[in-house]
């Protein structure tokens, strides 16, 4: 019984420490005040206000964008790469993981700094700078997702294809991606989670009149966070929400409803 009860309460207390600050951040994008100490009332006023900032809809505009176009990007690096890895022989299979895995434990200031010297030397820092640079550090975090679910693929049902008469493509589109997509939209979403969240790397690489949330939000810093960024990271954190409730219980419903079906026929 006490086990029990302290197993509880340091869940609790996890999960505490997790969403206190976002359910203090969600009051305060209703909160009237500007102060954060004091309640002023509920509105929806800086939620209006978000949304008539030019500022912060270009900012968001180009974080979304940005996401979708490296985590795109990086996703069909990521599976190119990992499909040559998988036919490497152990010895280089295992190295150029090695070398992969470099970026991922190396700190984001020294990615950041390297890429930056890197693109000062060869373009012009703008959009196009941060494009790159989230794409070399998002390729990693899609090769880590697919490589595992290609490594425990059989592959004779790919044999049988070919056997069978399917030219090459024909045998990867049907048989290897139908195996391996979930792996595939699993490095997608971790690549667009990676890409939207960073700062560091952005900072070095954007230039100047490239603007991103995470660092419109710290050049914020200094002056104070404006309501409207709180209500903004409530709308994100609420679609966030929401698409997760859609992934895990829509296909739960869709089985349910099949097997009434069938069980009904």
């Amino acid at each position: 019984m006490v086990k029990r009860f302290f197993n509880r309460f340091y869940l609790i207390l996890i999960l505490a420490f997790l969403y206190v600050p976002i359910l203090v951040l969600v009051l305060l994008s209703f909160n009237a005040s500007r102060s954060r100490v004091m309640w002023g009332g509920f509105t929806l006023e800086w939620y209006g206000e978000m949304f008539a900032n030019s500022q912060i809809m270009e900012a968001l505009g180009t974080t979304v964008v940005l996401g979708l176009s490296s985590a795109a990007l990086a996703t069909l690096i990521g599976l190119a790469g990992a499909l040559g890895i998988d036919a490497m022989r152990k010895r280089g299979y295992s190295l150029t993981l090695g070398l992969g895995n470099i970026t991922l434990l190396n700190a984001d200031i020294v990615t950041g700094i390297a890429l930056m010297l890197w693109f000062a030397r060869f373009m012009k820092l703008g959009y196009s700078s941060v494009l790159f640079a989230h794409i070399t550090f998002c390729v990693p975090y899609v090769l880590l997702s697919i490589l595992p679910r290609l490594r425990q693929m059989d592959i004779s049902i790919y044999e049988a294809a070919r056997d069978l008469g399917a030219n090459t493509l024909t045998a990867f589109v049907k048989v290897i991606i139908p195996q391996i997509l979930p792996a595939v939209v699993s490095g997608f979403f971790m690549a667009l989670t990676m890409s939207m969240d960073d700062f560091v790397v952005t900072y070095f690489t954007k230039g100047a009149g490239i603007n991103t949330l995470s660092t419109m939000i710290y050049s914020q810093v200094r002056k104070g966070i404006k309501p409207e960024m709180y209500a903004l990271s409530t709308v994100i954190f609420a679609a966030v929400l929401i698409v997760l409730l859609l992934v895990n219980y829509v296909p739960q419903i869709a089985e349910r409803r099949r097997k009434r079906i069938c069980a009904g026929g």
